[in-house]
C-alpha cells in the first residue's frame, strides 16, 4: 500500500512516537510510506525528524502559517493528486478535521488513530468536539483503548468502522546503559531516581506527584520531570514552595526520551486522563517499576501483578506506592520483569502492524462500496 500518515507535529510526545513507530515498521514490512508533518516551521533536524530520518522514511512537510486551513486544503489536494495513496491516515484533532474531506474527495481510504481526549480548557474541548463529529465520516478509526473506543461509539462513530488498536512497542533507537543516561540527564548515581515523562499540562498530573512528594520527607529521591509545557513554572514554584525544590531535575525537552528509562528506579505516571501512554510501553520496555494512574487503557495493559495501580488525583496514594517500592525491591523488580513479559506477549511491533493492515483493509473495502 502507499500509506500517506498526517499530523501536526508537537516536539514530543506519545502520538509523535506512535506515527515513528508505524511508519517505520510499515515501511520495513514493504510499504510505500510517507510522513506529511504540518507545522509553521520545519527543521530536518528537529526531534520529531530524526528517527524518520534515520530509518529512510520519506518526510514531506507542509510549512504554513497558523490557521491558514484554506491554504492547507489546497496543499493537501495537490499532495493526493501527486501521490495517489490507498491510504490517508491522520493522528490527532487538527489533520481529522482538516484533511479528512480533502482525503476522502480524492478517492483514499480515510483511517484515523484517536489517541485520546485531554478535556483541557475550553478552546480544547471545542477542538476534540469538532474532531469526534469528523471521526463519523472515517472509513476506519482505531482507538487506543476500549473506553475510547466506547466513547467513540456514543460520539457517533460507526461501529463497524471502530476499532480497538492498543499502542505497541518497538525499538526505533539504542536505550542508553544507566550510567551514561543518568550523566546525561544530571542525576547522581547513589540516588533513587523516580522518572516524570509527559507534557506538562494539567491532565497529565504532574502536580500530584510534587504534594506526593512533600509527603515522602523521610525518604531520598530525586525525581526526573522530562517534558515541557505551560504547567512546567508553577510546578517548579509548587516544589519550591514545600521545600522539595532540590529533590527534583527539570531537564526540559530530551529528544528520544524513552532511550534514557534506564536512569530511573521508578517511573511515576499521575495523569488524570489517557489513553495508552507511550510512556508506560517505554517503561516496561526497560524493566523500570511502574505507579500509575488507574485511568483511560492503562488498566488494560497493567495489572496489580505488574505495577502499582493508584486512583487518580491522589497524591497520598502515590506517596505510598512509592514508599512500597523503595521499601521493597525485589518486589518491585518481579512487578517489572512480569510487565517486561507481558509486553513481549501482548503488545510487540509485529501483531500491532497486522492490525493495522486489517484496519486499512477495512476502510477499504468501505471507499469500494461508497
Amino acid at each position: 500500500m502507499k500509506i500517506l500518515h498526517l499530523l501536526a507535529p508537537a516536539p514530543a510526545g506519545g502520538l509523535e512516537r506512535v506515527v515513528h513507530a508505524l511508519a517505520i515498521g510499515q515501511q520495513r514490512s514493504g510499504d510505500h510510506v510517507i510522513v506529511v508533518p504540518i507545522a509553521e516551521e520545519w527543521s530536518a533536524e528537529s526531534a520529531f525528524a530524526a528517527p524518520l530520518t534515520r530509518a529512510g522514511v520519506e518526510i514531506r512537510p507542509l510549512v504554513l502559517p497558523p490557521r491558514a486551513y484554506r491554504a492547507e486544503r489546497r496543499a493537501l489536494r495537490r499532495l493526493f493528486a501527486d501521490e495517489r495513496p490507498d491510504v490517508v491516515h491522520s493522528h490527532g484533532y487538527h489533520t481529522d478535521v482538516v484533511a479528512g474531506d480533502v482525503a476522502r474527495r480524492a478517492g483514499a481510504a480515510t483511517v484515523s488513530t484517536a489517541h485520546g481526549f485531554t478535556r483541557g480548557p475550553w478552546r480544547n474541548r471545542l477542538y476534540e468536539y469538532l474532531d469526534r463529529l469528523a471521526l463519523r465520516r472515517f472509513d476506519g478509526v482505531a482507538a487506543v483503548s476500549q473506553p475510547l473506543a466506547d466513547e467513540l461509539r456514543r460520539a457517533g462513530v460507526p461501529p463497524d468502522r471502530l476499532h480497538v488498536v492498543a499502542n505497541a512497542w518497538s525499538s526505533i533507537s539504542t536505550p542508553l546503559e544507566r550510567a551514561a543516561a543518568r550523566a546525561e540527564l544530571g542525576v547522581r548515581d547513589d540516588r533513587f531516581v523516580i522518572g516524570w515523562v509527559g507534557r506538562m499540562t494539567h491532565e497529565k498530573g504532574l502536580d500530584v506527584l510534587v504534594d506526593a512528594v512533600a509527603l515522602l520527607p523521610d525518604i531520598p529521591v530525586t525525581v526526573c520531570a522530562i517534558g515541557a509545557g505551560p504547567e512546567r513554572a508553577g510546578q517548579e514554584a509548587r516544589a519550591a514552595a514545600a521545600a522539595i525544590g532540590d529533590r527534583f531535575r527539570w531537564p526540559g525537552l530530551v529528544r528520544e526520551a524513552g532511550r534514557y528509562f534506564r536512569a530511573f528506579d521508578l517511573l511515576v505516571l499521575s495523569s488524570r486522563t489517557e489513553g495508552v501512554p507511550m510512556v508506560v510501553l517505554e517503561a516496561m520496555a526497560a524493566g523500570v517499576p511502574i505507579v500509575a494512574s488507574a485511568v483511560g487503557g492503562i488498566p488494560h495493559v497493567l495489572s496489580e501483578r505488574e505495577a502499582l495501580l493508584v486512583p487518580p488525583d491522589r497524591p497520598d496514594a502515590v506517596a505510598a506506592s512509592v514508599r512500597s517500592v523503595v521499601n521493597d525491591r525485589p518486589a518491585a523488580a518481579s512487578r517489572a520483569a512480569a510487565a517486561h513479559a507481558r509486553l513481549a506477549s501482548e503488545f510487540s511491533e509485529g501483531p500491532w502492524l497486522q492490525r493495522y493492515a486489517n484496519v486499512y483493509r477495512a476502510a477499504l473495502q468501505t471507499v469500494r462500496r461508497r
